[in-house]
């Protein structure tokens, strides 16, 4: 039985190989991408890590890694570690919003949302509860 081909990013479906450069042609899988998020979220010892599989749920998304941390400072450092994770293997930062306030900086590549949140942000807006409806990724 032949093992079922690697799901490749919506996104770069949509490319044309003619545009390909050589140092795209390795290209992350959603769930590649997901997985370097949450080690980049990890990395700066973030907090309570929860990936949400919204691939039949939603057209926003596939994932949602959704963390905290304990201060503004943290939270910055935490959403800096997941840009630059990104952009050394070629992910395009689609948005990024509330870097300023550092109270819920959200970071769009994709397939992937992160979302970075204060501690007392987390609990007020819960995530987790709102998008119930989707799977909680166990990583091993």
């Amino acid at each position: 039985m032949q093992d079922a081909p690697e799901r490749v990013s919506k996104h770069a479906q949509n490319k044309n190989r003619n545009d390909l450069k050589e140092d795209d042609s390795l290209v992350l899988s959603p769930e590649q991408l997901m997985n370097l998020v949450v080690d980049a979220a990890e990395d700066k010892k973030g907090m309570n890590v929860v990936t949400l599989d919204l691939q039949n749920i939603s057209l926003i998304a596939d994932y949602f890694v959704i963390v905290h941390g304990n201060s503004e400072t943290q939270v910055q450092a935490i959403a800096t570690e997941i840009r630059k994770k990104a952009g050394e293997h070629g992910v395009h930062v689609r948005g990024l919003e509330g870097m300023d306030t550092a109270r819920w900086v959200l970071i769009d590549l994709g397939d992937v949302v992160a979302h970075v949140f204060h501690r007392d942000e987390r609990d007020y807006y819960n995530l987790e509860r709102l998008w119930s409806d989707a799977k909680v990724v166990e990583r091993v």
